[in-house]
């Protein structure tokens, strides 16, 4: 059966952040929190790939947050090219802190979510696995530097379509190869940036590496149709 949804407020460094919680099982033993892409160009909670990878996450029993960065949806503030958005990731990560204390989170992020996420959690010791999906490597006029991986040495997750527009094969792989142990790369065959037509398969990818690296997870809730339902 579905889990049930909160929609709430966290809050945040530059006002108030919208959210939504899927409520996880009593015994759950992680948390997890989900950001999105780039808010300038459409990304909010709502967009698919958010949404699949938090179904993947909480069919396992555990709570997922997502929540809208600065100035997206009706999250307060303004945009501020990652530098803010870097602390809306924090306090999605203190807000998981104080409702579920004792649970390690569990980090995934959706190209801008995953660029920027990954950069708080890499070293935020209440973070314990990482997830980057559709990790972008030169996108919206920049390039992104991913040269903290090298440190860091939590179990790591990329998932990217094998013609993803902003994550350039030879590029990811040179940003994989420079990361830390323990890591996974899933490419999708035929894949663009937003997997489209592929998010059965980056939800099967985020289940099976959660089940290997977080062992004594079980899938708890009975996997219904995965078409998207959300508006």
């Amino acid at each position: 059966m579905p889990s049930e949804i909160r929609s709430l407020f966290i809050p945040g460094p530059g006002g108030r952040l919208e959210a939504l919680l899927n409520v996880g099982e009593a015994d759950a033993r992680y948390c997890a929190l989900v950001c999105h892409p780039h808010p300038l160009y459409g990304g909010t909670m709502h967009t698919k790939v958010v949404y699949h990878a938090m179904k993947a996450l909480n069919s396992f029993g555990f709570p997922v947050l997502r929540f809208n960065f600065r100035g997206a949806g009706l999250s307060e503030g303004k945009h501020d090219e990652g530098r803010g958005e870097r602390d809306d990731v924090r306090a999605g990560l203190d807000w998981l802190t104080r409702e579920y204390s004792s649970l390690p989170v569990i980090f995934a992020g959706f190209s801008f979510g995953a660029a920027t996420g990954l950069k708080v959690c890499c070293p935020d010791e209440r973070v314990v696995g990482l997830i980057g999906l559709g990790t972008p490597v030169a996108a919206e006029g920049r390039v992104y530097a991913y040269r903290f991986l090298a440190g860091c040495t939590k179990p790591k997750l990329f998932v990217s379509g094998m013609r993803d527009q902003y994550g350039p094969v030879e590029q990811l792989r040179s940003v994989f190869a420079s990361a830390a142990e323990p890591k996974d790369l899933v490419l999708v065959e035929d894949a663009d940036h937003f997997l489209e037509g592929h998010l059965p398969k980056m939800r099967d990818a985020i289940e099976d590496w959660v089940r290997r690296e977080f062992r004594g997870v079980n899938t708890k809730v009975t996997k219904e149709n995965i078409k998207y339902t959300e508006t």
